[in-house]
C-alpha cells in the first residue's frame, strides 16, 4: 500500500468510530506526534561531555606504527 492508500484506509475506519473513540484517537496521536517531534529534535554539543570516557590509553599510543615506516 502506498501512503495515499494507507490515508484513505485509515480515513475511512475513523469514520465510523463513536465520539467517545475519536476523543481517545485523538489523545492518542498528539502523543504519538509529540514524540516524534521530540525525536527530531537534535541536542546542542556541550564541551567537555565526554571527559572521564577514554579510562585506559597504551603508553605508546602516539608511536608511530610499524606499516606506516616505508611511508616515514
Amino acid at each position: 500500500m502506498n501512503p495515499a492508500e494507507v490515508k484513505i484506509d485509515l480515513i475511512k475506519q475513523i469514520s465510523s468510530l463513536p465520539e467517545a473513540s475519536l476523543l481517545e484517537l485523538q489523545e492518542i496521536i498528539k502523543k504519538f506526534v509529540s514524540q516524534q517531534e521530540e525525536s527530531k529534535k537534535k541536542k546542542k554539543r556541550q564541551f567537555g561531555s565526554m571527559k572521564g570516557l577514554v579510562t585506559y590509553m597504551a603508553p605508546d599510543f602516539n608511536a608511530p606504527l610499524d606499516e606506516f615506516k616505508e611511508y616515514m
